[in-house]
């Protein structure tokens, strides 16, 4: 135990990546200034509604309502086959066989958040069977939380083990580890969180639940994505970034955009490295690009 504390703490130890939170702030600061204008155009509009991820997590949620919800991404294919749909549905993990069955778009993943989202407050078990069972389902993406009890006490060793196991169940799917940046706050908090989450297996990281703490902020993806950066030089491994939380503006969409041009370059600008999490994001960039009032989601 004492080798993988001192192993995970070796990599934590070695980032190069700033944890000054003054420095975070000019730096996004900067970026915005020097480059959001060149990207507020409609083909970028067009761009990152393929990059959302469609999301209905409402205690009311039923499966009469997940499949309406499911039937406008159908129906925004049928309509406008010109543009590219969004790039998920994003659920809860129960309802991914209604999605399963009601979906008819080939190119629009279904992802689930699980494992006991949004507080990940179980037993390791009970995430896990979430999880299987989510996959059984047809799941093709999956959204987690990470334990931030254990990132409090230091437990890295347990952090790491309950993503990796969590990720050995789902057969090959794309794993987002929510860090929920709002309660981690500082640059320091969320470097430690980013980069035990990459090396123990995520596909993606991704910024807040949008539940319980404040959402996603561009410091935080800041950070975030230049620690994504850093592992692909060292590791060379890819590793996505998803922005979630009160997205709901094209500017704000924007926003996020230039952070990980910037940052991450070009080669993250594609749906498969580059995700939004939001519910009225997607109808603001339609009509953003179109410049009408309609509402296809």
């Amino acid at each position: 135990m004492d080798n993988n504390i001192n192993r995970y703490q070796a990599v934590i130890d070695a980032s190069q990546v700033t944890t000054d939170d003054a420095a975070v702030q000019a730096a996004v600061d900067k970026i915005l200034n020097e480059h959001y204008s060149e990207n507020c155009t409609p083909e970028i509009y067009q761009f990152l509604l393929n990059c959302v991820d469609l999301t209905t997590l409402g205690t009311e949620d039923s499966e009469s309502s997940v499949a309406k919800f499911v039937q406008r991404v159908n129906a925004f294919d049928e309509h406008y086959p010109q543009y590219k749909n969004v790039a998920a549905i994003c659920v809860y993990s129960n309802f991914a066989a209604v999605v399963r069955s009601v979906l008819e778009v080939s190119d629009v993943n279904i992802a689930v958040c699980s494992a006991c989202f949004p507080s990940s407050q179980a037993h390791i078990e009970t995430k896990i069977a979430e999880t299987a069972l989510a996959v059984e389902d047809g799941t093709d993406e999956v959204d987690i939380v990470i334990n931030v009890g254990y990132l409090r006490d230091g437990a890295y060793e347990e952090l790491c083990d309950e993503i990796s196991e969590i990720k050995n169940c789902m057969g090959g799917r794309h794993l987002k580890v929510i860090l929920e940046t709002g309660l981690l706050k500082t640059a320091e908090q969320i470097r430690l969180a980013s980069i035990l989450s990459m090396y123990a297996g995520a596909d993606f990281i991704k910024t807040s639940t949008g539940k319980v703490y404040s959402g996603a902020t561009l410091e935080a993806a800041y950070v975030m994505c230049q620690c994504i950066k850093e592992y692909y030089e060292k590791t060379g491994n890819v590793v996505g970034f998803k922005a979630s939380g009160g997205i709901r503006s094209t500017a704000d969409a924007v926003k996020y955009y230039t952070i990980v041009k910037e940052v991450l370059g070009e080669e993250w600008l594609t749906n498969e490295r580059f995700r939004i999490g939001a519910s009225s994001l997607a109808n603001a960039l339609f009509q953003s690009f179109t410049g009408t009032e309609e509402k296809p989601f």
